[in-house]
């Protein structure tokens, strides 16, 4: 066995026992207590953006999602759209993780989604057969998942293109895989500050999710926003599933400098992004998907693309492109 993808004898004796026994769910539980200390997630990329005149190729990824990433110990793939199911399969099994960003495209009819809706099946299997996978969604990313989730877009129009705001902390937040570990003074920095950077047109309301019976089996609540006159949810995670969502930015805070409302640089900003960055990575740790080799990874790898300045003053600071 090659040296990168060894493990201790005994820990693996006790995985195969665990699998072997007592089936699929333990033997993920038994496979997460050793944590893979060298996560690697994939970040979907999605159409250019209109009007981007920096723009190569056909599809980018912005570059906060990247840095929000590897500043919590992981290593970036990024997943270009227009592959096949194939090709897919095999990065599926190659990463630890998937994030899905912000951005502006169908839900329904994009390259964007097609590449989503096979991840999401493809990560609802292996879940289902003990393989732990988790998939992280930011904005779009969060309600690129309700429409999956769903089977049909239920979003409605908000006031939030460009607004910073409070969580409002449901009962179940204090208790949730992603908010309990926070630190107690951050957690009350979510709820009385204006903290979390909103630009999004579209949100998942309270009363769509409420009727909806789909979205109401398969993910808790944490938070919620109002924008004075709906109110909407801002994070959730699914109950069977290591599935979560933000509609916020949390990765806008340390990385984009754009100069306009709704972008934070407190303190109590920076430390809320990393703490969804770093939990998020901790759930990749439980995974252990391995590319077939070292060379094949390191192909993968963002480090082989180089980041395209776009300005200070630019929606993204910087973006990756891709054919």
């Amino acid at each position: 066995m090659v040296l990168w993808m060894c493990r201790p004898a005994a820990a693996v004796l006790a995985a195969l026992t665990a699998c072997l026994c007592y089936g699929p769910l333990l033997c993920a539980a038994a496979r997460s207590q050793q944590l893979n200390y060298r996560p690697i997630i994939g970040v979907l990329a999605q159409e250019n953006l209109p009007g981007d005149q920096l723009a190569q190729g056909s599809s980018y990824i912005a570059a906060s999602y990247v840095k929000y990433l590897e500043g919590a110990g992981a290593r970036v793939v990024p997943i270009r759209i227009n592959r096949t199911q194939e090709e897919y399969a095999k990065i599926f099994y190659s990463i630890n993780g998937l994030l899905l960003p912000g951005g502006d495209v169908d839900l329904q009819t994009s390259q964007f989604s097609q590449a989503a809706k096979i991840f999401y099946n493809l990560a609802l299997r292996a879940n289902d057969a003990g393989d732990y996978f988790p998939i992280w969604g930011t904005c779009q990313g969060f309600q690129q998942l309700s429409v999956l989730t769903a089977n049909k877009n239920l979003l409605t129009l908000t006031d939030t293109k460009a607004v910073a705001l409070p969580l409002t902390l449901t009962l179940a937040a204090q208790s949730s895989r992603l908010f309990r570990s926070f630190p107690k003074d951050l957690l009350q920095s979510l709820a009385e500050e204006n903290i979390t950077s909103n630009f999004h047109s579209w949100s998942l309301s309270m009363q769509n999710f409420s009727r909806n019976a789909k979205l109401k089996r398969f993910y808790k609540i944490l938070s919620t926003n109002n924008d004075g006159k709906k109110e909407f949810i801002s994070t959730m995670e699914a109950y069977r599933y290591p599935f979560y969502a933000v509609q916020w930015h949390p990765e806008k805070s340390p990385f984009e400098w754009i100069d306009k409302p709704g972008m934070v640089h407190s303190t109590s900003a920076i430390r809320a992004s990393f703490y969804t960055a770093s939990f998020f990575v901790s759930e990749a740790m439980k995974n252990h998907h391995n590319f077939s080799s070292l060379v094949e990874e390191e192909r993968a790898l963002i480090y082989n693309f180089s980041p395209i300045y776009g300005g200070i003053h630019a929606v993204f600071v910087q973006n990756y492109y891709f054919d």
